[in-house]
């Protein structure tokens, strides 16, 4: 294993009806006044926003609503929850939601006390202070919840980029499975390549090593595709819903990648441009991607590509193993084909030459420029 420093400061409360305790949590905290940032429709029709607003107030937290946001959240819409949380001097966040709520939630935290316009601390600026950020999870795929991580997407010039700083971590992560219940079978989908997206993207790009980290990371992948196939016949089961979740949330909270040395996101950094350009949801532009990348990548490093066949499907040989993650995309309803998008070949070299922005900026233009991308690309398509 190669060096390196782990710390996670996140508490998780997890388990049925524990979101009724965040006004306890906020309390004990000494929190008086939050901005409650959610999304649109779901939260109110499940009357979980009313429940969490009578919850405030039994405990005398002060709350401002700041919702509408979107999946894939944007700049504009931040910016304006920015303003909303210096104009009531809020001193914490509070994201009910799922990734993309919890994202921007955590962009509003950074930009309420920010120095610069939110936007530059996307682009390389060091976050140097937010407000508390506590959330209540509605949605297993991100891992955002555990995490020091936000992604939005500027709709002025269509790029999707992130922020990462210790200060974005969630100080407290209350996760209800019984929340989850009611997310649509396709959102369930895409949850499901998302975390495996996260745990892969480690797993293959890795330093020589760290056969403990691989073992964990395929230990989370089978339990991701066995507990979705589970929530498939049997939405309301709460043990899958429960196992599937916390198992979302183990996929990106920095404990996977731990020891494995010098590592990448070519996968995320690809699909950045598809949800920026056609804004489709983030796990069915990863479940594009990730089989044309792999199939690119696994010439080069075929040894891992080989274990993850083996250990995964229990098949021999590269191929195999790539062939049968694609056809388990295919089965759970997410798309594996830019056509299946309603994106064609014509559109490559615009998501080349998006995406090559984002390369550079993460320091992978080296191993992807544009040229490499549009390969990639290539062979996503039918």
């Amino acid at each position: 294993m190669y060096d390196f420093e782990f710390h996670n400061p996140t508490k998780i409360i997890f388990g049925r009806g524990k979101e009724e305790e965040i006004g306890a949590v906020l309390n004990r905290d000494g929190i008086g006044k939050v901005l409650l940032v959610y999304g649109s429709r779901s939260i109110q029709e499940s009357g979980l926003l009313e429940r969490l607003k009578e919850n405030l107030g039994r405990q005398g937290v002060i709350f401002a609503e700041f919702g509408g946001v979107v999946s894939n959240p944007v700049l504009s819409h931040t910016r304006k929850g920015i303003e909303l949380a210096k104009s009531t001097d809020v001193e914490a966040i509070l994201a009910v939601g799922g990734g993309s709520v919890l994202d921007e939630g955590k962009a509003i935290a950074v930009g309420a006390v920010a120095e610069a316009d939110i936007w530059q601390y996307f682009t390389g600026r060091v976050v140097t202070a937010a407000l508390p950020i506590y959330t209540i999870l509605t949605l297993a795929a991100t891992g955002s919840e555990m995490n020091g991580n936000s992604v939005i997407t500027n709709e002025e010039n269509s790029q999707k980029y992130s922020l990462t700083s210790p200060l974005a971590y969630p100080l407290v992560s209350i996760l209800d499975p019984q929340l989850t219940c009611s997310v649509p079978a396709d959102y369930s989908a895409y949850g499901a390549v998302d975390a495996i997206s996260h745990v892969l993207e480690a797993y293959f790009t890795r330093q020589p090593g760290s056969r403990l980290q691989d073992r964990m990371v395929e230990s989370i992948i089978k339990t991701v595709m066995a507990s979705h196939e589970v929530i498939r016949r049997h939405p309301d089961n709460y043990e899958a819903r429960a196992e599937f979740m916390w198992t979302a949330t183990l996929a990106l909270n920095g404990l996977t990648a731990a020891g494995v040395g010098d590592y990448s996101f070519p996968n995320h950094m690809i699909e950045h441009s598809l949800s920026a350009l056609y804004n489709i949801a983030h796990g069915a532009g990863l479940a594009i991607v990730m089989p044309a990348w792999m199939r690119w990548y696994s010439r080069q490093h075929p040894a891992q590509f080989e274990r993850f066949a083996d250990k995964i499907f229990g098949l021999k040989g590269a191929e195999a193993g790539i062939e049968a993650l694609e056809k388990w995309f295919q089965e759970i309803g997410a798309p594996v084909r830019l056509q299946d998008a309603g994106i064609g070949w014509a559109d490559i070299a615009l998501i080349a030459e998006n995406a090559a922005d984002l390369a550079r900026l993460w320091g992978m233009d080296d191993l992807y420029p544009r040229e490499v991308i549009a390969d990639i690309l290539t062979l996503a398509v039918e």
